[in-house]
């Protein structure tokens, strides 16, 4: 089970966090260390139910949904900034006494975690990065994103649907990806004419413009905790990219799970795990 807790984030945004795992029989909420996870770009906190289950016999496992995303507040005129989605992260880390904290990202929510790391030294003392890019992506990948959006076939009648069309029919699926159907699976929801996203593709469009245009290898430089930078093995984040990003990260270690796309944790949690448990691992006896 996990456990809601509502938090605010900049500007008044109210923020879905999550806390995996039962809390501390002693009754603080600060018995065990903190470890906060970030979803990626359409992602929610139960994307990473299976990780914060695992960690929360060890840690107090908390996944926020960001803003625009899950059941955090989605407000039309918000701001999507990059600076947003970090001051939200920030807000939630201090508002649930979490930190100095490990944080855990996926894609744009690892951007997120390591511009945190390099803002707030003091509120994080780990950093997972998970299958992001630090170069530029361009205007061309952002028209690529805008016309997949276009491409959606909602409202979807079924959620069987769903999955089918993210992990087969999708145009931008080179082979059939059971994983990747139930991962969008996971961020519809019913409405009166069939299933739609929980989320807005236009405020996506907007948040993913803020970062696309620019590299980000200066704030990975002024990360100066450990951090862990894992890749699939036929994700977006290529090996050189990756390794690259280790040797600027001051404290920097690589890794890569076999099988896995983009979705590392979800088309493989088990190997996931296998290669981050022993990096919290050194974090825990340091």
């Amino acid at each position: 089970m996990a456990r809601r807790i509502d938090v605010t984030g900049a500007d008044g945004v109210r923020l879905a966090a999550w806390e995996f795992g039962d809390p501390p029989k002693d009754g603080s909420e600060t018995a065990a260390p903190g470890v906060l996870l970030l979803h990626g770009l359409m992602g929610r906190a139960s994307h990473w139910a299976p990780t914060a289950r695992r960690l929360s016999a060890r840690y107090r496992a908390i996944a926020l949904d960001q803003r625009g995303h899950g059941r955090s507040d989605k407000p039309p005129q918000a701001a999507f900034t990059r600076d947003a989605y970090v001051n939200d992260a920030e807000a939630a880390l201090e508002q649930l006494d979490l930190g100095p904290t490990v944080l855990i990202g996926h894609a744009m929510g690892a951007l997120t975690a390591w511009q945190l790391a390099a803002k707030r030294p003091d509120l994080v003392r780990g950093l997972i990065i998970c299958d992001m890019r630090a170069s530029a992506l361009g205007a061309a990948s952002q028209r690529v994103w805008a016309e997949w959006f276009k491409a959606w076939p909602v409202p979807f009648a079924t959620l069987a649907d769903v999955r089918k069309w993210f992990g087969e029919d999708d145009p931008w699926v080179e082979r059939p990806n059971p994983a990747r159907g139930a991962f969008y699976a996971e961020v519809m929801a019913e409405s009166p004419d069939g299933w739609r996203p929980v989320f807005d593709p236009d405020q996506m469009l907007r948040s993913r413009e803020t970062w696309v245009y620019d590299a980000h290898w200066e704030e990975l430089a002024q990360v100066r905790c450990p951090a862990l930078v894992v890749r699939g093995l036929d994700g977006e984040l290529g090996r050189a990219e990756a390794q690259e990003m280790v040797r600027v990260l001051p404290h920097g270690q690589y890794a890569e799970v076999a099988d896995a796309g983009h979705l590392v944790h979800y088309d493989q949690p088990e190997k996931w795990l296998s290669v981050i448990e022993p990096f919290l691992d050194t974090l825990t006896t340091d």
